[in-house]
């Protein structure tokens, strides 16, 4: 088996058996990880795979997670049902969404998607009475287990697992193939038939999908929503992470969201200016790794005559 098959596998157990040795601040540090380590796996199906400009994907998170705390603060509705409601809020607002911004390509795209994503902002942050305004929802009555750090380190990471293989097999299969086709060579792709807005439509909605379970799993660990949830500035921090782990490397968003939640975390306990590291971080990526973290093993694994696809890149590979 190659190396790069097992890591993932010996990194699941050792994140499996962590939990009785590790204080409660780092379960709660690895628990926030896992769940954005999601959202910007979610982005990287869209930006990464699917080669659209997604500069608003937050939106997605957003409405995932506003719904499944609207419904459990305001309605007598089981939590299951609050729970697949999350995700499917936020797949529908993707069709929405997406609806309109598959009929442009390129910049305009982007700037579609991220017109659109503040408009959604602003309804939740002006709705006051359903959504609570600028001061969000708090005390967001998830089952009493929850309310265990283990439980919910144990919970996200399932979930983060069993997402990760959907997602895979996704792109493993015809349509993802199909969908890397589109973002690599769309005039060929279109002239043998392939519609091209159908398939980027239901990269945007299986996206988004995952994007709200990523929002649910968010109000489970901690327990309150706030509009910065859907902010630009949230999306451009996604889009950091999937440019710093490797864009088209599978497993590279999670590795950029592990880095800057954690940086994140402890740059904030020394100074305020998080935006500015932030801001230095892209800036570096930009001029000395451009491909990535993983996308610079992936590079430098195949010079060296391994399998192509060495360190997740291209899921195909």
């Amino acid at each position: 088996m190659q190396l790069r098959r097992i890591i993932p596998w010996i990194m699941l157990a050792v994140l499996l058996v962590l939990p009785p040795v590790l204080p409660r601040y780092y379960l709660y540090l690895l628990a926030s990880i896992f769940v954005i380590a999601l959202l910007a796996t979610s982005l990287n199906f869209i930006l990464g795979f699917g080669g659209l400009l997604q500069l608003h994907h937050a939106v997605f998170f957003g409405v995932g997670a506003y719904t499944f705390s609207i419904l459990l603060l305001k309605t007598p509705l089981p939590f299951v049902v609050a729970v697949v409601a999350g995700p499917v809020a936020a797949a529908f607002t993707a069709l929405l969404i997406g609806w309109f911004c598959v009929r442009s390509r390129g910049l305009y795209f982007g700037m579609l998607t991220l017109a659109l994503g503040q408009l959604v902002w602003a309804v939740i942050f002006r709705w006051s009475a359903l959504t609570g305004g600028d001061d969000g929802l708090h005390g967001i009555p998830v089952p009493e287990v929850f309310n265990s750090l283990k439980t919910a380190y144990y919970v996200t990471l399932t979930v983060l697992t069993v997402c990760l293989a959907v997602l895979y097999l996704i792109l493993k299969s015809p349509f993802g193939l199909t969908l890397m086709a589109t973002r690599d060579n769309p005039v060929r792709s279109e002239s043998v038939g392939i519609n091209i807005r159908r398939h980027r439509l239901a990269a945007f909605v299986i996206a988004g999908f995952f994007a709200g379970i990523a929002g649910v799993l968010f109000v489970l660990v901690e327990k309150s929503v706030s509009p910065s949830l859907l902010s630009w500035s949230k999306s451009a921090e996604i889009m950091i992470m999937c440019l710093l782990g490797g864009l088209t490397t599978f497993y590279g968003p999670a590795l950029g969201a592990g880095i800057i939640v954690f940086l994140s975390m402890k740059v904030g306990t020394y100074t305020e200016y998080w935006l500015l590291v932030l801001g230095i971080i892209l800036l570096v990526l930009v001029l000395v790794l451009p491909q990535g973290i993983l996308g610079f093993l992936a590079e430098k694994y195949s010079g060296r005559g391994g399998d192509k696809g060495g360190w997740g890149k291209d899921a195909s590979g």
